[in-house]
């Protein structure tokens, strides 16, 4: 009877002790799962670098500054690309044309930018909701061909009729609200 008490024994003692094991290797996993720390630089709308790290819990973000002064560090961001969106794009369309694709590729491929800002504008013709709807999609497109030959883009947005260059009152003045105005960013 002892020996058979003894082997129930330590029948039950193996399986809680593979139990214990498998818990914490598991917990182990679970560890080295939440130990990872992805991190990097995100730039805000004023052009300005801060450093982050996310550990999966929780994240971090600090400014970059700029040691010797303790500044912050921010780019500077200038309009690099003025063009008219019907150079780029047929009329009412977010569709590049051939040439304005091969152009664009071209100026983002010899830029020498950190990153981009990308805005798309048209003229009061149409609707409103049309109208922003429009140049939202021809940023979009711009944005895409950016990327497209390794350019960071960290915006992109359509400012539909809101933001003229000139009057809309004119045929010469609602050509130059259609525009796609590209924002470099440099150190």
């Amino acid at each position: 009877m002892k020996m058979g008490n003894m082997l129930r024994h330590g029948v039950v003692a193996a399986i809680a002790c593979a139990g214990l094991m498998a818990g914490t290797m598991a917990a182990a996993q679970d560890a080295s799962v939440a130990g990872k720390i992805e991190w990097g630089v995100w730039i805000d709308a004023d052009g300005c670098q801060h450093w982050w790290a996310d550990g999966g819990t929780e994240g971090y973000m600090v400014p970059r500054r700029d040691p010797k002064t303790g500044k912050p560090v921010c780019l500077k961001q200038t309009s690099c690309l003025t063009e008219s969106a019907d150079t780029f794009f047929a009329t009412a369309s977010a569709d590049l044309t051939a040439s304005g694709r091969e152009a664009l590729e071209t100026f983002f491929r010899q830029s020498d930018a950190f990153s981009y800002a990308i805005a798309g504008h048209t003229d009061s013709r149409g609707s409103d909701a049309d109208n922003q709807a429009l140049s939202e999609a021809r940023a979009a497109t711009v944005a895409a061909v950016a990327r497209s030959v390794g350019a960071v883009v960290d915006s992109e947005a359509g400012f539909g009729e809101s933001q003229p260059v000139a009057s809309n009152g004119t045929a010469s003045g609602m050509a130059k609200n259609r525009r796609v105005e590209v924002l470099c960013k440099k150190g």
